[in-house]
């Protein structure tokens, strides 16, 4: 055991020493979070809206008035007719245009909007956001209500993405990069004939980055707490509980990877780069997984970091329980074991 954790402390010193290595922990994720949080938002706000009325009566004031006040829209101008607001669009001196019709107030509707059309997501937002700010409260007959994210903010869903995201790249790649780095200097054959046994090396290079992906973990959720105003409203032993699985996935995908990597740039790109694109793309984090065509439904089934992140949204946003999340640390469970298996027994075989 003594010799053990003079493995441990003899890897952690190594990591402490190297600079770039203390950049890329513990930089990346804060920068990320930064970014994610607060540059990179769907929200909407501040959306230039030109107002078209043929006349002014009380209810169309009234809507004007609703458009003017929230923090969506801002009133840059009030033209004569449609076109005028298109060519205002068309101008980049408006986002979209809300046409009053002259039977408005008589029959609550005649409202047309003029979307500009070129990021068709947010387009579909703003004429959601508008035709709900257009439409009274008191008299519409549909009254809709946001459950755990009313003010519809982005960090709620990009936070436990974002999670999902680091942990897996930090853990992944640092620890294949590790591994590989000792056998591409040729230090890894003086380690295996040590007095301890050669899986003992192994797991002794991985704990070092265990512990930095916990610290990694606190310091996200700190983040997302007090600087995103993110809510934590499940359980957080459950939410460490499921994110240690996670993180002993990601070790064990770094196993596998520096198994199969022989120099050090080959396991950067198979953990940086072949790792990131599904985590982006095929993880639920940018798009649903359930709008995607069926091939890549089924190719985003094999990505662990997708049911990661739907298991931090329920439990960190929605406040469920353990057993609303059984299938996703089911799946888990299954591919660490299955992640696992595969590099211990690629590792002995190489031994041999």
């Amino acid at each position: 055991m003594r010799q053990f954790m003079s493995f441990v402390i003899k890897e952690a010193r190594h990591i402490v020493r190297d600079k770039r290595t203390m950049l890329i922990l513990f930089g990346m994720p804060t920068v990320m979070m930064l970014l994610f949080g607060f540059a990179i938002s769907t929200d909407v706000r501040n959306v230039r809206t030109v107002v078209v009325t043929s006349q002014m009566d009380h209810q169309t004031q009234a809507a004007v008035e609703r458009l003017s006040a929230s923090e969506y829209f801002t009133i840059t101008a009030a033209v004569a007719t449609p076109r005028d607001a298109e060519r205002m669009i068309r101008h980049q001196e408006a986002d979209m245009a809300v046409v009053f019709g002259k039977d408005f107030a008589a029959k609550k509707s005649g409202v047309q909007l003029i979307v500009d059309g070129a990021d068709p997501n947010m387009a579909q937002q703003w004429a959601t956001y508008a035709q709900q700010v257009v439409a009274n409260p008191s008299s519409s007959v549909v009254n809709s209500k946001m459950l755990y994210n009313p003010q519809m903010r982005s960090a709620y869903n990009f936070v436990p993405a974002i999670m999902g995201m680091l942990l897996m790249l930090v853990c992944a790649m640092m620890t294949s990069i590790s591994i590989v780095r000792e056998k591409e200097r040729g230090t890894m054959e003086v380690l295996l004939v040590s007095p301890v046994r050669p899986l003992m090396v192994i797991i002794a290079k991985a704990v070092p980055y265990l512990v930095l992906a916990f610290t990694i973990l606190v310091v996200i959720l700190l983040m997302a707490h007090y600087v995103l105003d993110v809510p934590l409203v499940g359980s957080l032993f459950w939410i460490v509980a499921v994110s240690t699985l996670y993180i002993l996935l990601a070790l064990s995908l770094g196993l596998l990877i520096s198994n199969v990597a022989r120099t050090q740039l080959v396991a950067l790109l198979l953990s940086a780069m072949v790792l990131l694109m599904p985590v982006v793309m095929l993880s639920g984090m940018m798009f649903p997984v359930e709008s995607m065509p069926q091939v890549l439904q089924w190719g985003a089934a094999v990505v662990p970091p997708r049911y990661y992140i739907d298991a931090m949204r329920k439990l960190m946003i929605m406040g469920v329980g353990i057993g609303e999340v059984v299938k996703e640390v089911a799946i888990l469970a299954g591919m660490t074991f299955l992640f696992l298996s595969v590099a211990i027994a690629k590792f002995k075989k190489r031994l041999e």
